[in-house]
């Protein structure tokens, strides 16, 4: 089965780009075939509409906590929801945000989709550290256009199905809480870079609980391991979590998953 990840960025750049991994998935052995960099949304909106199919693991929020949205008034059908969301600014995004968390309790300011607990992920309406509402702004607008299917909540063409990924899962499993990556150059040290090498290695010997083993050329390893920014590393980590999602019944998820928030695949 074909299979993709995605590290997303709300900004891509020629310095941070987003990050596609295409990768071939028989019985329990992943290979990853290739990395592709993708500076704009113009070229990752091209990559996403290419007819071959592809089951796709894609760091960025699908969805907003049902308690934001009742609490706002906005619309709680998906699609109704998605387009009145993208059609708000990242400015009125953020103040609508904030007055909702500044009218909150100390230690309840965010509200939180089911998926958060299991997954250990931020909520997804957080502008900040890391920015996933705007995320979610930039990113389910490009999977829309790109007519593929979201199970449990858009109906598009099954041959190219995009799921919510969130590499930071499946890389606490492997090594916990050591931090293993960093936008910031003087925070790319030594124990990250060690990290990173136990990340890959857990991978290729197919200690994750997903049951697959990651096949890479020593190339592929290399990148893996010596991007310290870890966007390499995240796109495989979701390239993963997609592939164990295509061999499982309704895609791994959850049967009785909310249709407006969603849910992180494997979480």
């Amino acid at each position: 089965m074909p299979c993709i990840g995605v590290d997303f960025t709300s900004r891509p750049t020629r310095r941070k780009p987003v990050l596609l991994a295409r990768g071939e998935c028989v019985g329990a052995v992943l290979r990853l075939l290739a990395l592709q960099r993708h500076e704009d949304f113009v070229s990752l909106a091209a990559a996403l509409v290419e007819p071959d199919p592809w089951v796709g693991g894609f760091d960025l929020p699908f969805g907003l906590p049902r308690e934001l949205v009742e609490t706002l008034g906005w619309p709680q059908d998906w699609l109704a929801l998605m387009r009145h969301y993208q059609g708000l600014s990242r400015e009125q995004i953020r103040a609508t945000f904030k007055a909702f968390c500044d009218a909150r309790p100390v230690g309840r300011k965010f509200a939180h989709r089911a998926c958060d607990g299991p997954a250990g992920s931020s909520p997804s309406m957080k502008w900040v550290n890391p920015p996933v509402a705007y995320m979610l702004h930039a990113g389910v607008p490009l999977l829309l256009d790109s007519g593929a299917h979201l199970p449990g909540l858009h109906d598009g063409d099954r041959s190219r199905v995009a799921l919510e990924a969130y590499p930071g899962l499946l890389a606490r499993e492997l090594i916990g809480t050591r931090p293993y990556k960093s936008d910031e150059r003087a925070h790319q040290d030594a124990p990250r870079l060690i990290a990173r090498k136990d990340i890959v290695a857990a991978l290729e010997q197919g200690r994750a609980r997903l049951g697959l083993r990651l096949k890479l050329s020593p190339a592929m390893h290399e990148q893996l391991v010596e991007d310290a920014s870890g966007d390499a590393l995240d796109a495989a980590l979701c390239l993963m979590q997609a592939a164990w999602a295509a061999g499982r019944p309704g895609w791994g998820l959850p049967a009785n998953i909310d249709p407006i928030e969603g849910w992180i695949v494997s979480a």
